[in-house]
């Protein structure tokens, strides 16, 4: 059956110009990231500078895409000036809506015109929270530990009390669908901080969750049998196979996690929710296809999936057993494009790390370009046909889409097979 025609948003990270140029390229509505220090992710990545909102907002309005600046972390007295000066950049550039759970920051925004939509951490899980942040706040996050039953509630309770936000509109409702998934209430931890001295709540988090751990009665010295020694690090939530049942909750904004990773992550994460979003829409979206997807996502960096998450009723997550990703795909570092030529559409590339052979997938990633992936059907190493280039050639390969001088080149390889 299709399904009625409504206006969903996929909203994905940016954390770095590849990545948002790779986001804008896989069909995002709308990208969100943080500047300078007053975010959520400032500790996971090199956050953008101030300097650089004008450049997101000219580059995603060019392309139909919103910007939303993520600045949701905890905001204390001697940081307000800072805060006015991102806020006032912000409303100069343009930015479509600051995400956001300080009150002063929320309240700041306001003042500046901002629109404004709650993050994560101020944890909404109920109507009544719903109401009080709509005085503020025109889409809100609701708490990753709800239910589809609690989630169509809220939906259906935001309709009968007509619950508007500062523009007139009826609150939007909005979930993570794709990620990293914490062990505490709506990322909200302290761990970090008790024991790196690193406020998660101040975008450092150092992530000790994610370590192997025991527990051991301190009297007796006994051990306790545990299962799985990763006992605090949940598996990446993964919705791709339930997209109907969100939109179908009432659902509007559908949120991948990541602004900590890579161009390849967003791609492939984009592009995989841009199309099952798009085929429950016109009402094809079946098993065959979510199984692709699934195939999709497994490429790029996972820690296991945690299919349905809360969202479907489980009590407690599922836990990683494994440190790190475990992608089915590895990228290794070939070099870098020295020279594109626009006319032939042919890509000249350094060598610096290893060669290169007929068949390979190569993935190109840069500031612009984004990510471009490929598998080589010819090759030329100093002009001349060739089956295989090794490191220092000059090799050249047909490439159908412009890329840049500089951008960086990889190889793609199974993980599990790679021998170095």
């Amino acid at each position: 059956m299709v399904m009625p025609e409504k206006k969903i948003t996929l909203l994905s990270p940016a954390g770095s110009w590849e990545s948002l140029s790779a986001a804008i390229k896989a069909g995002a509505d709308a990208v969100y990231f943080g500047v300078e220090q007053l975010n959520m992710r400032a500790g996971a990545t090199k956050p953008f500078a101030l300097k650089d909102l004008a450049e997101i907002v000219a580059r995603c309005r060019d392309q139909g895409c919103e910007s939303y600046l993520a600045l949701n972390s905890i905001v204390y007295d001697q940081e307000i000036a800072l805060m006015h000066n991102i806020l006032a950049e912000a409303a100069s550039a343009g930015v479509n809506a600051v995400i956001a759970t300080d009150i002063a920051a929320i309240v700041s925004s306001r003042e500046f015109g901002l629109p404004v939509h709650i993050s994560t951490q101020a944890n909404i899980s109920n109507v009544q929270a719903v109401r009080f942040y709509a005085q503020f706040a025109e889409v809100m996050v609701l708490a990753r530990e709800l239910t589809l039953p609690q989630i169509a509630a809220i939906n259906s309770d935001i309709e009968r009390q007509q619950i508007k936000s500062p523009s007139g509109k009826l609150v939007a409702t909005e979930l993570f669908i794709h990620g990293a998934m914490c062990v505490s209430i709506s990322g909200m931890c302290y761990m970090s901080l008790a024991g790196k001295n690193a406020s998660a709540n101040r975008g450092r988090c150092l992530q000790p969750c994610r370590k192997r751990y025991r527990v051991v009665d301190e009297e007796s010295g006994e051990e306790l049998i545990v299962d799985n020694r990763f006992i605090m690090s949940p598996k990446d939530l993964c919705m791709i196979g339930h997209i109907d049942k969100l939109i179908d909750a009432g659902v509007r904004v559908l949120k991948i996690e990541g602004r900590g990773r890579t161009a390849d992550y967003v791609f492939h994460t984009t592009r995989a929710y841009r199309q099952a979003i798009d085929s429950v829409q016109r009402g094809d979206y079946s098993a065959e296809k979510i199984a692709a997807w699934n195939q999709e996502l497994s490429a790029v960096f996972n820690r296991g999936f945690w299919f349905g998450g809360y969202y479907l009723g489980a009590k407690l997550g599922e836990w990683s057993g494994a440190y790190g990703s475990q992608a089915t795909v590895q990228k290794t570092y070939l070099g870098y494009i020295n020279n594109y030529f626009l006319r032939p559409q042919v890509a000249q590339i350094v060598l610096e790390n290893r060669g290169l052979s007929v068949g390979d997938t190569i993935a190109v990633i840069g500031p612009t370009t984004g990510y471009e992936e490929r598998i080589i059907t010819s090759l030329f190493v100093s002009e001349q046909p060739a089956v295989q280039a090794k490191k220092g050639d000059d090799v050249t390969i047909s490439f159908d889409v412009k890329v840049r001088r500089h951008d960086k080149v990889y190889l793609l390889h199974p993980r599990t097979n790679w021998q170095s």
